[in-house]
This record gives C-alpha cells, structure tokens and sequence, in this order.
C-alpha cells in the first residue's frame, strides 16, 4: 500500500525542482514520455493536477506546490538517513553485542580492550553481557561471543585467543598433609571437595577426567557449592577442601606455594577460548575494529604467559 501512495513521487519531486520533464528525465536516466507518464497516472491517483504545462512553460498548480512544499523536507531527510548507511559502511559505529562466560579470562580480556576500544572507537557502544550457558548469538541478536572452542559451533567464523587452557586439581599444602594427596582421580570419593554450580543452567560441574582412551567422571562429595570463580579459589586458600580448576586461574598461588596441585596427567586440556561471529558479520567496521583489537591483546607476551605452564 505504501509503495503505491509513493509510486511517482520521485519524478514530481525531479519535475517540480527543475521545472522542466526533459531535465527531470536526464536526472533519473528515464526518457521524458516515462516521466509524463509517472506525473498523469499520480494526478490520476488523486483526482488533482499537479503541474501547468505549456510549451514553454511547466508550473506547480497550487495543489502541487502544496505537495511539493511537504514532500520537499521530509524526501530530505529519508535521503540524509539513507546516506548514514555509508557511514556505518566505512566507519565503526552503533551497539556492539558481545556474549561470554564469567571467567577469568573474559575478565582480563574485557579490562584489557574495553579501555582502548572506547578510545579509538567512541561512536561505538559496547553492550557486554556475561553468561555461562551456550549462547545462540544468531538468535539472541548478538554480534559476537567469547566460549571453548568445543562450544563454538561449525558455522561460525572464529578467533583463537588463547593456547590450550590445562586443569588440575588444587588444595593447600595444610589440606594435603591432613587428608592426603588423590594419586588417581577414583581417590577423590574420599576427600572434600569444593563444587561449582553454573549461574545459568545451574548444572554442577562435573570433574571429568581421562585415562588412557577411557574418560570417565567423577562425582566428587564437599559441603559447599559456590557460583563463583573467585569464590572457589578463595575458600581453596582457606583449606576447606579441593577445588578443579584451570591452570591459569591459579598460577600465581602455585608459584608462591599458597596451592599445590594434583592428578593434571588426568585431566585433558580444553581447546582454548574463541571469539566467534557470523561469517558475513565480520565485514561490519565496528566488529572488524573488535576482532583486530582482540587479536592485538591475545598476541601480546603478558596474556599468553597467563596460559603457559
């Protein structure tokens, strides 16, 4: 319905500024008999006429130059909205979705880029949102995410920023000399554990584990569940019992003696975190502007050193 009313209003406008059908014509690379025929068939549409016509001479009559007049600015303005498409075609601009999970690594990712994105790119809003479940980005409307690379699925283009992140299972030097260290994971059901429940699905995190080509869990027992990183770690510290971490989460604890850590050989490396996109979403300047800047922050010697052993 809408581009019926409108049909035509394009060569009146030509007409009506130029006041001429032959120069309205060559503007719009029709012939001035497809013109003529636009201008009688919108006059027909709506019982008026629209333009005095002579042989020398072409005129607004009064009801076209009332059209004219109303028609004038706002074909303007859709024009000047039109024209900002170049610059979200050129130039990094608009909300930037971006999905990850509550970790430490989204963490220092976030605190690194986030200060020198907004810098470089202030027309760019970032909307960050920290979710531990699977995320279909497609579906949630979002430009990009942060997951393992188990989690990122097949159609998705993506960004290694991190090596192999490698687990084991942590406890204080005091814990270990009170209730003995686990030399294979089936020893665990007799030690204390200190669980982690996702904020999202609510699952519990199971302690997975690999011997030989045979994988396998174990449920391990403990008093308390947390849904926090930190948290874990902190009452790790504390001695209140074992704690299946990733290797970098704690590294500087291990190094000061504060954590020791056991059954690693058992446990298979993940493989490593992703930023991931829709392959046409990468061509858009302000995700192209993202991707670079993570790509920069990944490479750099102080992020990957958190990831070595």
């Amino acid at each position: 319905m809408l581009n019926d009313q409108l049909d035509g209003i394009t060569p009146f406008l030509a007409v009506a500024e130029l006041k001429s059908f032959t120069e309205a014509a060559v503007r719009l690379g029709v012939t001035p008999t497809a013109v003529s025929k636009a201008i009688r068939v919108l006059e027909r549409r709506y019982g008026v006429v629209l333009f005095q016509r002579t042989t020398r001479r072409v005129a607004l009559t009064e009801a076209g130059d009332s059209l004219y007049r109303q028609m004038r600015p706002a074909v303007a303005d859709m024009l000047a909205a039109i024209e900002t498409l170049e610059h979200y075609r050129h130039r990094p601009q608009g909300t930037l979705r971006v999905t990850a999970p509550r970790n430490n690594t989204a963490d220092y990712l976030f605190n690194a880029i986030v200060p020198r994105f907004r810098q470089a790119y202030p027309e760019v809003m970032l909307d960050i949102s920290l979710d531990d479940g699977l995320v279909d980005i497609v579906a949630e409307g979002y430009d990009a995410g942060i997951r393992l690379g188990e989690s990122v699925e097949g159609d998705m283009a993506a960004v290694r920023l991190t090596p192999e992140i490698t687990w084991s299972v942590v406890a204080t030097p005091a814990y270990f000399t009170r209730a003995g260290r686990p030399v294979i994971p089936e020893d665990l059901v007799s030690h204390e554990a200190i669980r982690y429940r996702f904020v999202t699905s609510r699952a519990m995190h199971r302690w997975a584990f690999r011997s030989g080509r045979r994988d396998f869990v174990v449920d391990a027992k403990g008093g308390i569940i947390v849904n926090d990183r930190n948290l874990l770690i902190e009452f790790a510290l504390k001695g209140l019992g074992l704690a299946f971490v990733s290797d970098y989460e704690v590294r500087h604890h291990i190094a000061a003696g504060r954590l020791e850590s056991v059954l690693r050989e058992y446990i298979p490396a993940d493989s490593g975190v992703f930023l991931y996109f829709p392959q046409r979403s990468q061509t858009q300047p302000k995700l192209r502007a993202f991707i670079d800047m993570a790509k920069e922050v990944a490479s750099q010697p102080g992020f990957l050193d958190r990831f070595r052993q």
